[in-house]
């Protein structure tokens, strides 16, 4: 056998020794991510990261004690686990650390005015967390000055969020996740198994994820007799676009569960549509239930910004419902926090707008009336 076969077949060998080697996760409800763990190291992939997404983000997760595996694919992001000091662009990692009891963790973040944990909070008026953010610009310099183990952040897609080049230039660890676009409330919680796997917290995540899959479940067995559920359509302009969820986003997903039949359900889209008024008018006006709309906290503050409201049939019912009730002072939500680990207590808030006799004696925790 020539030599430079040989050669090719031992490093056949080896490849196929590896892939055999390898052990992939596969979420339940999560399509956006998978975990991938080889003898050395983690591989992450995430894809779909926005609409209309062609590629994927790959991370290689390396412990820090172990030498540089020889073996990592080729455009992967490497980051050393366990992660110890990270930087956050939005609230919504928040609720997944803490889940996990690793709040410690968080040495800066861009939208400190928005955030509602109060040891977080607290951390930034020590100074312990920094803040990234002025306005719309990002502070590259305090990133610079950190060096975190990773940064995790979304994006909406080329042209609207470009990461700055000066963190790319620096070789920053820059995590790109992808939970707002999945298209069931459980698929979101379960990317606490994502998070978790930068801080060797796999067990626990898995064991948290798991409780929350079953009360999710019985709750959800209460509306499945309900035979003529209520129309149902949520969201409010901003700049003159009522982004309206798609109807294979969670959002919908979650509206089915609590018994409601959501007004864009036979939209595929999983994020958002951008609609103008008149159409949403048009579909919606006779829905009996409005829900979320922006950041309304009254029926006369809600038809102030817009007259026409007032055409609603949820409005003149009197059954439009926000999930405000957490909104703190500086306009900050707790339901984008541990909302996103309670996607069963926000059910159990919904099954309580649109069946209340299903849960009488229950308290709403996040979702309140307009009155």
């Amino acid at each position: 056998m020539p030599a430079i076969i040989r050669i090719l077949f031992f490093l056949l060998l080896i490849h196929v020794f590896f892939v055999a080697q390898a052990d992939e996760t596969v979420p339940e409800y999560a399509k956006n991510f998978s975990i991938t763990e080889y003898p050395t190291f983690k591989l992450l992939t995430v894809r779909n990261a926005y609409r209309d997404a062609s590629g994927e983000f790959k991370y290689a997760l390396v412990p820090k004690d172990a030498s540089l595996p020889e073996d990592l694919p080729k455009d992967v992001t490497l980051i050393r686990t366990p992660v110890e000091r990270v930087a956050l662009m939005e609230t919504v990692y928040i609720g997944y650390l803490d889940a996990i009891n690793r709040l410690e963790s968080i040495h800066a973040t861009a939208t400190a005015r928005y955030i509602s944990h109060p040891k977080v909070v607290a951390r930034i008026a020590s100074g312990n967390v920094r803040k990234l953010q002025s306005g719309q610009e990002l502070d590259i310099e305090q990133l610079l000055l950190l060096q975190p183990d990773a940064i995790f952040t979304t994006t909406l897609g080329k042209g609207a969020f470009q990461f700055s080049p000066e963190i790319e230039r620096a070789g920053l660890p820059l995590v790109v996740t992808a939970d707002y676009m999945e298209r069931h409330p459980l698929a979101r919680t379960e990317w606490i198994k994502f998070i978790a796997a930068f801080y060797h917290a796999d067990a626990e995540a898995t064991k948290l994820f798991d409780q929350i899959r079953s009360e999710y479940i019985r709750l959800k067995g209460m509306t499945e007799s309900i035979t003529d559920p209520p129309r149902v359509f949520c969201g409010a302009p901003y700049s003159g676009v009522w982004h309206v969820p798609g109807g294979g986003s969670y959002i919908a997903q979650l509206i089915l569960d609590a018994g409601g039949a959501y007004k864009w359900s036979e939209d595929c889209t999983q994020g958002s549509i951008p609609l103008d008024t008149e159409r949403v008018f048009l579909k919606a006006v006779d829905a009996d239930y409005w829900i979320n709309p922006s950041h309304y906290r009254s029926l006369d503050e809600l038809l102030s910004a817009d007259s026409r409201f007032a055409k609603f049939q949820a409005v003149q019912r009197r059954q439009v419902f926000n999930n405000t009730k957490q909104e703190g002072p500086s306009g900050g939500n707790n339901i984008w926090e541990a909302g996103i680990m309670q996607p069963e207590v926000i059910l159990a808030d919904m099954i309580q707008i649109f069946h209340p006799a299903r849960l009488p004696e229950r308290e709403m925790v996040y979702h309140m009336p307009l009155r």
